[in-house]
């Protein structure tokens, strides 16, 4: 049901045509699929694996300073209990998370001005935590930059249709960790995704499942070193309900359980709006700021303001 697709064989040019018609199946369809051959180093993931270990593992008064509740641009640590991704059944999730953006400095003109989602990173003192995280940063979102030249093609378009789009994407880095439970529990709600394209690794623990639409939850299937990827709400809407963002859980794990998500949004001022050739609008234009704040301000729970 979640077909797995090589990247390598539209990055390496020996078979474009087939990618491009796998993705566009996949995007129609569960909305999910599994992406290797990459290129994203495995020693890379596996020292972000290692960091969010000593992050998660850091006393609650270390890492406070660092809350996302004092943060506008989606930076920083998101405490246990203080999400609810399930909008509409009230349950908290059982996870703790840390965010990272585009990297910027404080005399950086776009955080000067105050632009939505230009703030600077909030960095824990750990040895190497910064530099590893930038690092992977970079490596995955030229990853879904790219995976959009196959999504344009798919959708008949130009390949460089989405670049000016995404010169300075609104990426978010998020390091997860969901403690082990031997009662039944969510470990994060049922939701859809916000962005255009999400890219998840996970440390092989179960507990991820999704529910395509008229069917039933069914478990997303572990490929070592394979990323989850999967379509966001920005991005339907972008094509006009061409493309399907699919609803997803993860259920409380009976092992403590680790994932690395990579969400990547549009510039701020990208003017998200019907692609050419998708037909009759079904939504209004704007801009991916104004979209990706709607949906986070409806995040958080009362309790951990």
């Amino acid at each position: 049901m979640i077909p797995v697709l090589d990247w390598s064989r539209f990055s390496g040019g020996t078979d474009m045509d087939g990618f491009v018609a796998d993705l566009g199946q996949a995007a129609r369809g569960p909305g999910f699929f599994l992406l290797k051959g990459h290129g994203v180093a495995a020693p890379l993931i596996a020292d972000v694996f290692a960091q969010a270990d000593s992050f998660f593992s850091l006393p609650e008064a270390d890492k406070a300073p660092l809350s996302i509740l004092n943060n506008p641009h989606n930076r920083g640590w998101a405490q246990m209990g203080s999400e609810s991704l399930d909008e509409t059944s009230g349950q908290v999730d059982q996870k703790e998370a840390f965010n990272i953006g585009l990297d910027l400095s404080p005399d950086d003109p776009r955080v000067l001005a105050g632009e939505p989602f230009r703030g600077v990173n909030l960095w824990p003192d750990l040895p190497g935590f910064k530099e590893t995280l930038l690092q992977y940063f970079d490596a995955v979102q030229n990853l879904g930059v790219s995976l959009h030249k196959a999504i344009a093609r798919d959708l008949g378009l130009a390949e460089d249709h989405f670049a000016p789009s995404f010169s300075a994407p609104m990426s978010t880095l998020r390091m997860l960790s969901y403690p082990a439970m031997q009662d039944a529990g969510i470990g994060a709600g049922a939701h859809t995704d916000y962005g255009s394209v999400t890219l998840l690794m996970t440390d092989g623990e179960p507990g991820l499942q999704v529910k395509p639409r008229g069917g039933d939850w069914v478990d997303v299937p572990h490929v070592d070193g394979a990323y989850v990827v999967n379509i966001g709400d920005c991005l339907m809407r972008w094509s006009n309900d061409i493309y399907v963002s699919t609803p997803h859980r993860v259920l409380a794990p009976k092992k403590a359980r680790k994932s690395i998500a990579f969400f990547l949004d549009p510039n701020p001022d990208a003017v998200v709006s019907a692609l050419p050739g998708t037909g009759e609008p079904k939504y209004p234009a704007v801009t991916g700021a104004d979209y990706l704040r709607s949906r986070l301000d409806a995040t958080y729970t009362p309790k951990a303001l």
